[in-house]
């Protein structure tokens, strides 16, 4: 059955609750509770319907999956726990596979489509009891009431028309601020502990929506940025197809890097040293224009997908310490070069097991250079004492001179790897 939207204060008083930033009302969307349609609650991964965002000229639903331990049979009705949303990437769907993943890590998780269509219900192994990648298989459906689909015209050329309804970007972010609060509204959930991940395109949405929902207690997006208009981005020439005023329109509106130094929700950024969806110039320009807490895992060669992206255990690790008090990542110091030394200070409530230097020299498309790596030694200036973080000195060779891009990375006893900032040249 549907359930009415709730009637919120900003929708009383609009002119004290006003807060719009570009197309999107934030006020309603952090207010508001959707419309809900439950699919389907027979199962570990429950299937449902919210209401979305006008597109061209009629409302929309948003398909999506919801777990949680008690879902799963794991945990007793009247538990709480910490809720993440999770967005897919291009050509993605909701993913069961990475639901599940997150409600046995001890999350309320919702993820949603972002292509106005269904995926198959989630199947589950006999032995297991896992989910099987139900994205990765099957047939998807079109929705009737569906959003834009995810194509780059929906994504870029949507700048075009000075109706934004139809524009992907706005759509998205938006869809995801919806799942949000539909989220929080659940008895279950914590709602003053919840995270936002995405891979890809869906790493891009989580920029801007961590810049937008300040509700969020951590985000980490995956490959994806902005200064999409910049350098060796596969997205550059979309919008530099489009004419000077729109292209300028698009970049203020929808590329992350002009969102991005609203961003106050913890962040951590992951990507790969050879991406070329994401490419470290535009990686690196978003890192630097968040003025809030900031974080980074940089991984030589890292491959581009769903089941990549949300492999790395850092993920988990750093939202658990934003979202159920977990132990935080290290936080390693910006690198100084020292004579023949490279010089890191790293702070560390967990113990260091290894530190190494990463460098390139190769010239042409990054997507492409080779990488070297190097051993680094490290000592511990202080000592762990409880909750105490231990500073450590890491110390490496300094880069050829010829190494026109460079970073240190360490690795603590959890198998946990972070980065300092990348050194471009």
């Amino acid at each position: 059955m549907r359930l009415p939207a709730l009637l919120t204060l900003s929708a009383l008083c609009p002119m004290l609750f006003a807060e719009t930033v570009g197309p999107w009302d934030l006020a309603a969307l952090k207010s508001t509770v959707p419309m809900v349609k439950w699919l389907r609650q027979d199962q570990p991964i429950q299937s449902l319907m919210y209401a979305g965002e006008k597109y061209q000229g009629r409302d929309t639903e948003v398909f999506a999956f919801y777990a949680s331990p008690v879902t799963l049979g794991e945990a007793k009705p009247g538990a709480r726990f910490p809720g993440v949303v999770l967005i897919h990437g291009g050509g993605g769907t909701a993913f069961a596979d990475w639901v599940h993943l997150w409600a046995k890590r001890g999350y309320a998780v919702i993820a949603m489509d972002l292509n106005g269509s269904r995926p198959p219900d989630p199947e589950f192994d006999p032995k297991t009891g896992m989910a099987i990648g139900n994205g990765h298989r099957g047939t998807r459906t079109r929705l009737p009431n569906g959003g834009p689909p995810h194509g780059h015209p929906e994504k870029f050329d949507c700048i075009l028309t000075p109706d934004t309804s139809d524009d992907w970007p706005f759509h998205a972010a938006a869809s995801v601020m919806r799942a949000h609060s539909l989220l929080r509204s659940f008895p279950e959930v914590d709602a003053e502990h919840t995270a936002v991940t995405g891979i890809s395109w869906g790493g891009y949405t989580t920029c801007l929506v961590a810049s937008l929902d300040d509700r969020f207690k951590a985000a980490v997006p995956v490959y994806g940025c902005g200064f999409l208009h910049e350098g060796e981005s596969v997205q550059k020439p979309s919008i530099d197809k489009l004419d000077p005023e729109h292209r300028a329109l698009w970049v203020k509106e929808y590329d992350p890097g002009s969102l991005l130094p609203r961003c106050r929700v913890p962040i951590l950024f992951v990507n790969g040293t050879n991406d070329v969806h994401y490419v470290l110039d535009s990686y690196m320009k978003s890192y630097n224009v968040v003025p809030g807490e900031k974080h980074m895992r940089i991984q030589v060669k890292m491959p581009h997908g769903h089941p990549p992206g949300w492999a790395p255990q850092e993920i988990g690790l750093f939202i658990d310490s934003k979202c159920r008090g977990g132990k935080p990542l290290a936080v390693p110091g910006k690198p100084s070069v020292e004579g023949d030394a490279v010089i890191v200070v790293v702070e560390s409530s967990t113990a260091i097991q290894k530190a190494e230097l990463h460098y390139t020299t190769g010239t042409g498309t990054r997507s492409k250079r080779e990488w070297a790596t190097v051993p680094a030694t490290f000592s511990s200036e202080s000592q762990l004492s409880g909750d105490i973080r231990q500073t450590i000195r890491v110390v490496a060779s300094k880069p050829p001179a010829d190494a026109n891009t460079w970073y240190v990375s360490v690795t603590d006893e959890r198998g946990a790897m972070v980065s300092t900032v990348v050194e471009l040249r």
